[in-house]
């Protein structure tokens, strides 16, 4: 067999696998149908002239939600300062100092070496480079391809941006430009008029349509480092990078009702509905904390934001940090867990959960103090995800009794898989949010993308959400699909280069002709 028939004939037949995989991989949102939920009810949108009942397809408010990308560098690398191939390196120097006299020797010495160490240090070095490398292309491909499809209006990424708190300055540098230019490129950060402003600022949902490409980054244990470990110096290089550990804003649904038409709506007394979007730092929210002043910090932005400042009766909160709230042990594949140093003042080493005490702060901040607020927390940490609802009696004690210590204490938190959920959630006398751990995108965990739904439903009066969730499949798939590509390109540009040498190389025939005589 000539060899350009070999290797056309693999190319012809590992043309179709590559084709459907690679259609697949590329389109694989169409396929699972993958997208934002649609509103249930009637819902204002943005092209709506009124707020009225309008029935829609498409929510206003959609928040493509990815957690716990983890961004390994060279720290990962066996030995990534060391020189390569190093006995190559004392040979050479052997040689020229000592000349040939030394080669004999110097090559039986190192050669030894090179065989059982350095070649498989090397293969394992560039082994792993090669890793970092297709894992950024494959985290990027699950963006910009859920991205491109389902067409959000904001994006969050719930913390562990990167592997490592450890890291230094340089490696955390590097590993942020792979972030920004590499796996989300195209996407920036949200501005700093925006996350540094005194007082929250309110824009009208959907009058911006550049928030699709802004991230919302949400600091993460492996970027800052849990309470014991966040010091300013770690909180400083992550906001230089990705912006505010702690802030908020306000999306207001625009004010087009026949009264503001005609001047007469007042938004003091009468506020559009709207989404107050909190980003919290929950990585020292509980003690005992390296920085007493971070923590401080912390709790006070929690009591200003769920406490003090209060929001109207028609808004509703989106919570993004990255610790999940308090759960008992089996309702989710992390159970509580807390580890503590030994030294520096015993403060957190490590946390799978927020404490009880901490996440009763929040929720019950999050309801209110009329417990009416709707709410809902989007959260990362446990890679395999997790979609809870936390649910508490709705009457408070007679204020009679808490004023004389008579009162019964409130009924603990109690938590339930939003799927078994559907009996607490049809109560009328329990108080309930929503919380959901975003499962992770990295490849091991399927390449996950989270899609969280907001509407305001014009009949009830209230802020509805909804969230559903796809994967893209393990990195195995992404590699596996290129390979192929690869192989059926390089077979068929094989296959040329030999039919061109065979046709080259043929020996011409040369045909005389004998002309005819009269």
């Amino acid at each position: 067999m000539q060899p350009r028939h070999f290797f056309f004939g693999l190319a012809r037949f590992l043309l179709a696998p590559a084709l459907l995989g690679t259609v697949y991989l590329y389109l694989y949102p169409l396929f699972q149908q993958c997208g934002f939920p649609k509103p249930t009810e009637t819902a204002w949108t943005p092209d709506s002239t009124t707020r009225s009942p309008v029935a829609s397809d498409k929510a206003p408010f959609r928040l493509l939600a990815l957690a716990d990308p983890q961004l390994e560098g060279d720290t990962s690398l066996p030995n990534a300062n060391a020189p390569s191939l190093p006995s190559l390196r004392r040979i050479w120097q052997d040689l020229k100092r000592d000349g040939l006299v030394s080669l004999t020797s110097s090559i039986s010495r190192e050669g030894r070496s090179l065989l059982r160490h350095d070649l498989t240090t090397a293969f394992r070095t560039y082994r792993k480079r090669l890793d970092l490398w297709g894992n950024d292309l494959y985290l990027a491909h699950v963006y910009r391809t859920v991205h491109w499809y389902t067409d959000p209006t904001h994006v969050t990424v719930l913390g562990d941006l990167l592997g490592s708190q450890w890291i230094n300055d340089d490696e955390f540098a590097a590993r942020s430009r792979r972030f920004w230019h590499r796996v989300f490129k195209g996407a920036t950060k949200v501005e700093y008029q925006i996350t540094d402003a005194i007082d929250p600022v309110v824009e009208p949902l959907g009058a911006d349509s550049n928030w699709k490409n802004k991230i919302i980054t949400i600091a993460g244990n492996h970027d800052i480092g849990y309470a014991g470990d966040l010091d300013m110096h770690r909180m400083q290089r992550f906001e230089s990078e990705y912006g505010r550990l702690n802030w908020d804003m306000r999306f207001a649904l625009p004010s087009t009702s026949s009264n503001a038409t005609h001047g007469s709506h007042d938004p003091v007394r009468d506020p559009a509905p709207s989404l107050q979007l909190v980003v919290l730092n929950s990585m020292n929210l509980d003690e005992p904390a390296k920085d007493p002043d971070l923590l401080q910090d912390t709790l006070d932005y929690v009591n200003r934001k769920l406490y003090w400042e209060l929001a109207p009766a028609n808004a509703a909160t989106i919570l993004l940090t990255h610790i999940p709230l308090f759960k008992e042990e089996g309702v989710c594949a992390d159970g509580p867990f807390f580890d503590y140093y030994e030294d520096n003042v015993g403060a957190v080493k490590e946390q799978n959960h927020l404490s009880y005490a901490v996440s009763d702060r929040i929720l019950s901040g999050l309801i209110g103090l009329e417990r009416t607020k709707t709410a809902v927390v989007l959260n990362g940490h446990d890679h395999t995800g997790c979609h809870v609802y936390h649910t508490q009696q709705m009457d408070l004690p007679d204020p009679d009794a808490l004023v004389n210590g008579t009162a019964a204490p409130l009924d603990k938190w109690h938590t339930t898989r939003f799927a078994e959920a559907e009996n607490e959630r049809q109560n009328n006398t329990l108080i309930g949010v929503r919380e959901v751990t975003v499962r992770s995108m990295m490849g091991e965990f399927g390449g996950n993308a989270g899609f969280l739904s907001a509407w305001w439903d014009e009949q009830t009066k209230q802020w509805k959400f909804d969230y559903t969730s796809c994967k893209c499949g393990v990195q195995h798939i992404w590699w596996a699909v290129h390979v192929l590509d690869i192989v059926v390109l390089a077979s068929c540009i094989v296959g040329v280069l030999a039919g061109i040498l065979e046709n080259s190389g043929r020996p011409q025939k040369v045909v005389s002709r004998q002309k005819k005589t009269s």
